[in-house]
């Protein structure tokens, strides 16, 4: 079987063109799946062709979060800081959280994902936009 690296490529491009974290590609016997190099939370481990693109973006922003309390993204999809436009928000800078109140909204798959605090605290930074696209684990919220 021959690598047709030029396939490969494109499809890395692809997951930046496209801010996508894997992309897949199937024709008759040829199976290709091309992903970034991301943080998981398992130890499983799956061979993968890596694009390393943005690991200075990722490097840059952890350090940014080092310290405090980091709540994360339980999902894959769309964050959403109120329930609905317009409404008041879930987590301000500054506002007292206690562990399990909702912090954030993820949207996926047309489902309303309610993200809970995982501890007490006092909202130190908000990561996210409103409506920006969130990974699995990636830091939403940072209490003190």
């Amino acid at each position: 079987m021959k690598i047709d690296k030029r396939l490969i490529k494109e499809l890395s491009e692809y997951l930046d063109e496209f801010k996508l974290t894997e992309i897949e590609f199937t024709e008759k016997d040829t199976k290709i799946k091309v992903s970034k190099n991301n943080v998981s939370i398992n130890n499983q481990t799956t061979p993968v062709i890596q694009n390393t693109s943005n690991q200075k973006e990722n490097s840059s922003s952890s350090n940014s979060k080092n310290s405090g309390i980091e709540v994360t993204s339980p999902i894959i999809g769309t964050a959403y800081h109120a329930p609905e436009p317009g409404a008041k928000k879930f987590a301000e800078v500054g506002k007292k959280i206690k562990k399990g109140e909702t912090v954030m909204i993820v949207e996926a798959m047309k489902t309303m994902n309610h993200v809970p605090s995982t501890s007490d605290g006092v909202v130190k930074e908000i990561c996210v936009e409103d409506g920006q696209p969130v990974e699995f684990g990636q830091t939403i919220i940072i209490l003190e």
